[in-house]
């Protein structure tokens, strides 16, 4: 797995039964932080899943929340795990603080749900798109760093040609994403021919919920994207499903399960109010004509 993964599904999971220790042994963030002499920011971070940890730090925790022997070992061999690296890493001065955590489930995914409302999600756009944003949304970074973080974006496109087990991608667009010129005409052309090209993918499936469907759940709901994971040979869940939010000045990361239905209902009805994909492939082709006129 870690191979795959990197460090992130290690992580969230060692994160999980510190958590729920601590939740067995009664105690708040703050008193188990008190008792281990560590921050309670610390403490959320580990339960998070958003860092590693040494073996050490690991049995320290279980000593304190009176965890088993047996469970102790189990999750100090975790901690190990946490710390092998995917491929990101090596970027880790360009990509956003918090933003390797994404990567890493979005790696791990096996069927990825995505609503974009503004903007062409990063897993589809041209690497002239994506300069074009990065450029613009970093103006006081150097070029080579621009560059840096556009090899990044592009880089993560792999793992949906990836030979083994690449995920199932759903993308629900709204109509304005074609409208709106990103760079030059020739850019924005250049972008939606790749997505018709990538909308002949079998793993690939791109609709457009066009203006006429009036207001939809995207409206309300804004973009996000619903990941789920492998299942084990018994149907269970090697992860639980989340939803990844976006934000302005941070991201959110929900995984309850009243969450993920609420989403997962938004997302079933946003496909609802999509072109088929006939009708889409046919409306970014027209797009495009328009864009040489």
């Amino acid at each position: 797995m870690a191979a795959v993964t990197g460090s992130t599904v290690p992580r969230r999971q060692l994160g999980r039964h510190l958590r729920d220790l601590r939740n067995q042994a009664r105690l708040t963030v703050r008193a188990a932080a008190s008792k281990l002499e560590w921050s309670e920011p610390k403490i959320w971070r580990i339960e998070t899943g958003q860092t590693s940890l040494r073996s050490l730090d690991v049995e320290a925790m279980c000593k304190i929340y009176g965890a088993p022997a047996t469970l102790t070992e189990g999750l100090m061999g975790l901690a190990k795990e946490t710390k092998n690296r995917g491929w990101w890493h090596a970027y880790g001065d360009v990509i956003p603080e918090g933003f390797d955590l994404y990567i890493g489930l979005e790696e791990a995914a096996a069927t990825l749900r995505w609503y974009e409302s503004e903007l062409i999600p990063g897993l589809l756009q041209t690497p002239d798109y994506a300069r074009t944003l990065i450029r613009e949304s970093n103006p006081d970074r150097d070029e080579a760093e621009v560059e840096r973080r556009t090899h990044v974006r592009i880089t993560r496109q792999a793992l949906l040609t990836r030979v083994t087990d690449p995920p199932k991608l759903d993308v629900a667009l709204n109509e304005a994403v074609l409208r709106r010129p990103v760079g030059s005409a020739k850019i924005m052309a250049d972008q939606l021919d790749r997505l018709v090209e990538l909308n002949e993918l079998d793993n690939v499936s791109i609709r457009v919920v066009p203006y006429s469907a009036g207001l939809h759940m995207g409206i309300m709901s804004g973009p996000f994207v619903l990941m789920r994971f492998p299942v084990t040979s018994d149907g269970r869940d090697t992860e639980p499903p989340t939803v990844y939010v976006d934000g302005f000045t941070g991201a959110l990361y929900l995984d309850k399960p009243n969450e993920i239905e609420r989403y997962d209902v938004a997302f079933t009805a946003i496909w609802g109010s999509a072109l088929d994909h006939a009708d889409s492939t046919s409306l970014l082709k027209q797009a495009t004509r328009e864009l040489s006129k």
